[in-house]
């Protein structure tokens, strides 16, 4: 089962919780104060291992992203 990060609103807490991909958008609460909290889009890394196993980035890794200014990743080249 995947793991989804949710933000509450009204408490500003951050929080993950494991549930099945059919429920990732169903209304969720906050563990800390019951609010009704939002899902996050959440980043994560990819890597590759050529022929001797070892191990690239190939995207994910914030170096590229963190900086970026763009209103969306649609604009991104990646």
């Amino acid at each position: 089962m995947p793991i989804y990060e949710y933000l509450c609103p009204a408490c500003n807490y951050k929080f993950e919780m494991r549930r099945p991909i059919g429920e990732a958008s169903s209304e969720t609460r906050c563990p800390k104060c019951g609010g009704v909290a939002s899902r996050l889009f959440s980043r994560f890394a990819c890597f590759s291992k050529d022929s001797s196993g070892t191990s690239s980035p190939i995207a994910g890794t914030g170096s590229s992203c963190d900086s970026c200014t763009a209103a969306n990743c649609a604009s991104c080249g990646l």
